[in-house]
């Protein structure tokens, strides 16, 4: 079983309903894909900082401790909330997505994590995740407190996964966002990136080397790899969108866990692309777990994507 551990933030999901009710839920880019990745079989761990004795900090310990995910490297901060997102569906404006994350305590990741045993269990991984926004939220002190334990964990044999995830309101400026990728890119094995991330960061590509997976705005996957310059191009039509938040969460996790397995690159993308749709067919970054599609029926399953 690989071992994984995912850094970044978990947030508390509001999901509005047009009656003015809410249910809460939980999610955020490195808590969705965790979660993905343990229901494919991965043994997961979350390094993240929530708060401490209040109902939403106790909810996700919760959540994660019933989807099995390890909570070792969770920091408890006295007198912190962890950061929260409110998700609109329906009504005039069609979907409408509402953060309030900016003083979230995983903002001060490194105040509060216990470095010795972050950095133990980052060198005996066998993959690493992180996205952009785990960069955005670090600050450029902490991504570079970051940068030094991965190169460790990498030269310990350690992978590492980073998906650009592009959010315009977390950075100072493209550029800020670009510089960060561009130091992270080299060690890294795989690096994701959708067509509207490559654009916010004003064209940007990463460097040979890392197995780079790029999804572009008409459904085709793009794939740099050792088996070569692929193309994946959909072959049935698209899934009518409930809710399109985890998406690309889903889809990594799908990928991932594919590669991990020792899945070909066309097997890897055809898991990445029905978890996704699975996604997408629910409200909420994480979906309930009968909808969860697994590695063995979707290396099964020829109609999700064809080689170009």
């Amino acid at each position: 079983m690989a071992r994984v551990v995912a850094i970044g933030e978990g947030l508390v999901e509001l999901s509005l309903t047009e009656n003015g009710a809410a249910a809460v839920a939980y999610g955020g880019d490195a808590f969705a894909t965790a979660v993905y990745l343990r229901r494919l079989g991965c043994e997961v761990s979350l390094a993240t900082v929530i708060g401490r004795g209040d109902p939403f900090s106790g909810g996700m310990l919760r959540k994660m401790a019933d989807e099995g995910l390890d909570a070792s490297l969770v920091a408890l901060a006295e007198g912190r909330l962890p950061g929260l997102y409110a998700i609109e569906r329906g009504g005039l404006r069609g979907r409408g997505l509402y953060e309030w994350r900016g003083e979230a305590p995983v903002r001060d990741f490194y105040r509060y994590a216990n470095e010795p045993i972050l950095r133990s269990a980052l060198r005996s991984a066998d993959l690493v995740c992180l996205t952009g926004a785990t960069l955005a939220v670090l600050g450029e002190a902490g991504r570079g407190a970051l940068m030094i334990m991965l190169a460790e964990a990498v030269h310990a044999g350690a992978q590492v996964a980073f998906d650009v995830n592009w959010r315009a309101g977390l950075w100072k400026s493209p550029q800020a966002a670009r510089a960060a990728a561009e130091i992270l890119a080299p060690i890294c094995r795989y690096v994701s990136l959708s067509e509207e991330d490559a654009e916010g960061l004003g064209g940007w590509r990463p460097p040979p080397g890392p197995e780079v997976v790029e999804r572009m705005s008409d459904r085709t996957v793009r794939v740099r790899s050792e088996e070569g310059d692929l193309e994946f191009r959909p072959t049935r039509a698209a899934v009518p969108v409930v809710d399109a938040t985890g998406a690309g969460d889903g889809f990594n996790a799908g990928y991932l866990a594919g590669r991990l397995a020792g899945k070909p690159v066309a097997q890897a993308v055809t898991c990445a692309r029905l978890l996704a749709e699975a996604v997408i067919a629910y409200p909420g970054a994480v979906i309930p777990r009968l909808a969860m599609p697994s590695l063995q029926a979707a290396a099964a399953d020829p109609r999700a994507c064809r080689a170009g």
